[in-house]
Order: structure tokens, then C-alpha cells, then sequence
């Protein structure tokens, strides 16, 4: 069984810097792609940053500020997130799936070809 275990949200200010954890059990990213989502309440959900098949993509809103990695073992991917905007408030959650393509394919799938999702983690940023 495949689970996806998010953690590292909280309330930050303006400027500072959160570190996001996405587990993964029963799979690595060895053939898959996961990334970040995240969604606002009233927004729509957002590809926020993804890897797959080597390469990565970032959405344009956090281009500079956020950076995506995994660990030696590609069971783990985190996102460092820097400069944190109230805008970046969001639930964020990680999502794989077993797809060989690019990873802004993987960060533009709507939310049913994803075939794992882990749990949210709450990201707020305060002004």
C-alpha cells in the first residue's frame, strides 16, 4: 500500500522560511513523478513545484523563493520555501504518480490522475 505522509506546515511571518516533508511508503520516485499542490480557500489548487524523471518545475508564482529535493533514498521529497509571502498561505499537499513524462506535466494534472495524495499540512503566512 502506497502512503504519502506531508508534514512541516505552520505559521510563519512575512520573509521567513518553512521546510515541507512528503514520506513516501511503498514507492519511490525512481518511475514516478510527485510534487507539491497547494490550494487556497476559494482558489483553485495549484502545481506548486514537481519533480520527475530528473527534472523539475517550479510555478512561476515561487520561482526563486522555493526549491524542491529528495533524498538519497528518493523515498522523501522536501520544499524548502523561503521568502514566504501571505500569498503562499495555502494547504500543501504532496501527490504521485506513476507516469514517465516532464515534471510541469506532473505539476498540470488535474487532481484525479494523481494517483496518491498525502494529507495536508497548513502553511499560513502572516503580514
Amino acid at each position: 500500500e502506497v502512503q504519502l505522509q506531508a508534514s512541516g506546515g505552520g505559521l510563519v511571518q512575512v520573509g521567513g522560511s518553512l521546510r515541507l516533508s512528503c514520506a513516501a511508503s511503498g514507492l519511490t520516485f525512481d518511475d514516478n513523478g510527485i510534487g507539491w499542490f497547494r490550494q487556497a480557500p476559494g482558489k483553485e489548487r495549484e502545481g506548486v513545484s514537481c519533480i520527475s524523471n530528473g527534472n523539475t518545475y517550479y510555478a512561476h508564482s515561487v520561482k526563486g523563493r522555493f526549491t524542491i529535493s529528495s533524498d538519497n533514498a528518493r523515498t522523501t521529497i522536501y520544499l524548502q520555501m523561503n521568502n514566504l509571502k501571505p500569498e503562499d498561505t495555502a494547504v500543501y499537499y504532496c501527490a504521485a504518480v506513476t507516469a514517465w513524462t516532464t515534471a510541469q506535466v506532473i505539476c498540470d494534472m488535474p487532481s484525479y490522475e494523481l494517483e496518491w495524495w498525502g494529507q495536508g499540512t497548513q502553511v499560513t503566512v502572516s503580514s
